[in-house]
């Protein structure tokens, strides 16, 4: 397994997982710091309990790894990145509506909005984040991994993983029984006709 990440990513598996979980850190602080601004109040965000956004996480990662052939061409970087990110969003809510009945956004606010799912503001941030994955994220979070990966990158890796497992079932079968306490059958039938 950690021969495959190495050949696959570059990295052993261990040094991407930290890498997955600071991304998932970072992403729920910014996260909740804008849902505080727009909300006027203090919000916690994330599917889980703990500190973490682990779409995020996935997100960063994905497009790292997978724009690496367009690395150098900014503008189709962009233009790429904004496209990739703004589809997995919209299949991450239609995943999550099939399990839970609802997801945990909604832009009907936002100007240039298709069905509160995605937006035309998201999409040019999903653009501007994924280049700057590139340009500084990515330099910024391995040499924050490489401060402490020899001593202690395994263990943490191991460690948070194990947590971020226990939090992600307790969280995912509250919610999916949340979903089977719906009062209002409409309601579910009104989440899900939002993807046919």
């Amino acid at each position: 397994m950690s021969m495959f990440f190495y050949k696959t990513f570059g990295m052993d598996i261990y040094f991407f997982l930290n890498c997955f979980f600071i991304y998932s850190f970072f992403g729920w602080i910014f996260e909740c710091a804008v849902m505080s601004y727009e909300e006027k109040r203090p919000v916690n965000r994330g599917f889980i309990r703990g500190p973490l956004c682990t779409i995020y996480g996935a997100g960063a990662l994905g497009v790292y790894f997978l724009l690496q052939p367009i690395a150098e061409h900014k503008v189709l970087l962009f233009i790429v990145g904004a496209v990739l990110a703004t589809i997995f969003e919209m299949l991450v809510a239609w995943l999550m509506t099939k399990l839970f009945g609802c997801f945990w956004w909604d832009y009907n606010n936002k100007p240039f909005n298709y069905k509160g799912v995605i937006c035309l503001e998201s999409t040019l941030c999903w653009g501007a984040m994924t280049t700057l994955t590139f340009v500084c994220f990515q330099p910024f979070v391995e040499k924050l991994v490489n401060i402490y990966y020899a001593r202690y990158g395994k263990l943490v890796a191991v460690a948070v993983l194990a947590l971020y497992c226990i939090d992600f079932s307790t969280s995912f079968y509250k919610a999916y029984g949340e979903r089977d306490k719906l009062s209002d059958e409409e309601q579910l039938v009104e989440a899900e006709e939002q993807f046919q």
